[in-house]
């Protein structure tokens, strides 16, 4: 599927500046709107150096049938309909053809739109209306029709696309099918559609509001809202291309305005409605069952830091060396899992920075070993973000690893410690170094901390892990699992 850009390059030898390009895209990315009101397919063309017209870009309406059901871009404009287009190029006038064309089943009327910019026509948009469209027999079409004039008209003239549209208004929000407002220069309500009424009801509106002022009216039902976007006097009155959403009656409404010009003056505004009140409720959800997992992680971590505590208030009590041991390595894997809780109950996803969680379990190891030699523990590469499940077994392995390290193979010497972790290929590949006295090739693994390791490494994380000697002298433990990148 060929860009934009790379259309209008492959129809002419020279090429349209930055600037026209970035106008066709703001032009592209809010013309739906203007598709739905005139009920009708809008098709871009630019003109080729052979003097023809390609197709770079399409439009079909939401609110009709379509005129071109199969895909047109890249297409070449057939030759009898040229003419209104050149005309339409030259004059810089909006030009309508003046008889229906059949097009096999159903006959078609034509306007040709010149795309004004910066003193010159760099494109000419056709809308191309179904004429048999159940559309045009509701009743409302006239007046969908006028502000689609007027808005063909603005883009002859070039004051639209709004220039000054943020990306969140152009982008999103409202559309014509959920709901249309149309006001004069005073703000007097013209004309609404029923979704219209519907979203004006939520808010607490319940008579008629046509010949009423919109302003006054959204005025009424906000004078209890604590909080007022900036932007909403400016879209109720239709003076800016803006949005803004209105809360009452325990209902949520969005807002977008079009403002209709003459000359630059405005004659009017296209509003545009949508009900959000399921939508901001949903999120009100998840926001509340955010902040109630948060305060669980929260719990947990306090809890298991009273439990840190009766441990080591139980070790000072015990004049058994054996049992004082005991006691600190249960209160540092106790402190391990409460470490990841807390780094949980900061986020809104079940995910931590482990490279954090790491640097706080390597003070705390380094706090709590029992040994009277200078240790280093270096860290190279990076964890990045975890799951909760695997960062809990995480810690736990690696608080053993490096505690290990430390009160074993380094029990009688200074030394360092390297732990390095990396993502090759799906898997996280984590290192464990040491350069102590290593161990003697054979010798079962049977403490209690190795079989925790060993437990977690095949069963949480379904991984495996290799212990070797370092050729240097001392230990490498070379764990890999699966990704457990949130």
């Amino acid at each position: 599927m060929r860009s934009l850009k790379q259309l209008v390059e492959s129809a002419t030898a020279k090429p349209l500046p930055e600037e026209d390009l970035n106008w066709l895209h703001l032009l592209l990315a809010d013309w739906q709107v203007l598709a739905d009101l005139a009920a009708a397919d809008l098709v871009l063309w630019v003109p080729t150096d052979q003097g023809r017209f390609i197709a770079i870009a399409h439009c079909r309406p939401g609110t009709s049938s379509t005129v071109h059901v199969d895909d047109i871009i890249g297409l070449y404009l057939p030759s009898a309909r040229e003419a209104a287009l050149r005309e339409a190029m030259e004059t810089g006038e909006v030009v309508r053809s003046a008889t229906a064309r059949w097009a096999g089943t159903y006959t078609v009327s034509e306007v040709c739109v010149p795309v004004y910019r910066n003193g010159r026509v760099i494109a000419v948009i056709t809308r191309e209306t179904n004429i048999a469209s159940p559309r045009l027999a509701t009743g409302f079409e006239q007046w969908g029709q006028r502000a689609s004039d007027q808005l063909c008209a603005m883009i002859a003239r070039g004051e639209y696309p709004y220039d000054s549209t943020p990306a969140t208004a152009v982008s999103g929000a409202p559309r014509v099918s959920d709901g249309v407002i149309v006001i004069d220069r005073d703000g007097v309500i013209l004309h609404r559609t029923p979704p219209a009424v519907s979203c004006m009801r939520r808010l607490g509106i319940r008579h008629s509001m046509t010949g009423r002022i919109l302003a006054e009216e959204i005025t009424d039902v906000m004078i209890d809202s604590p909080t007022v976007d900036e932007g909403t006097p400016l879209v109720i009155m239709g003076r800016a291309s803006w949005t803004t959403e209105i809360a009452a009656h325990s209902s949520s409404i969005t807002m977008r305005a079009l403002p209709l010009l003459e000359d630059g003056t405005r004659v009017g505004a296209v509003i545009l409605t949508r009900d959000v009140s399921e939508k901001r409720l949903h999120e009100q959800e998840l926001i509340t069952k955010d902040a109630t997992i948060r305060e669980i992680h929260h719990r947990v971590k306090n809890n298991l830091q009273r439990v840190s505590a009766l441990l080591r208030l139980q070790s000072r009590r015990s004049d058994q060396e054996a049992v004082k041991v005991a006691l600190a390595e249960a209160e540092r894997r106790v402190q391990a899992i409460a470490t990841v809780h807390e780094a949980l109950s900061q986020n809104v996803d079940e995910t931590v920075n482990f490279d954090e969680v790491l640097r706080s379990i390597l003070r705390m190891v380094g706090a709590v070993s029992s040994t009277d030699h200078a240790v280093e523990v270096i860290t190279s590469g990076s964890f990045g973000s975890v799951g909760a499940d695997h960062a809990q077994a995480l810690a736990t392995i690696l608080n053993e690893l490096v505690a290990n390290s430390i009160e074993h193979g380094l029990k009688d010497r200074d030394g360092t410690v390297w732990v390095d972790a990396e993502r090759v290929n799906g898997s996280l590949v984590i290192t464990v170094t040491d350069n102590g006295a290593g161990f003697e090739p054979g010798t079962p693994m049977s403490g209690l901390g190795t079989q925790i390791v060993n437990q977690m490494v095949r069963g949480e994380l379904r991984g495996t892990i290799e212990w070797s000697l370092r050729p240097e002298g001392g230990t490498i433990v070379t764990l890999r699992v699966r990704d457990g990148q949130g």
